[in-house]
């Protein structure tokens, strides 16, 4: 049985299926609710985002991740 932790929640995850049960991003491995707290987390920051930039998107979402790692959980940023 394999076993990976999240980074930012640091909870278990048993039997880990890349894409499916916990995410690769960047250098950082995230499970299945912390993946749907940073979807969340950018979609509302980019709502108020115009025009739209990829290159902004990738550093949104690394200081999200970053952040969430130190927090012990991902947070939408505030208007």
């Amino acid at each position: 049985m394999k076993v990976l932790y999240c980074d930012v929640c640091k909870k278990a995850v048993e039997n880990p299926v890349p894409s499916r049960s916990f995410f690769h991003i960047a250098d950082i491995d995230i499970c299945e609710p912390c993946k749907d707290e940073l979807d969340a987390a950018v979609k509302y920051t980019v709502r108020g985002k115009k025009p739209f930039d990829y290159s902004w998107f990738d550093e949104l979402t690394l200081k999200l991740l970053r952040d969430g790692m130190q927090r012990g959980k991902i947070a939408a940023p505030k208007r």
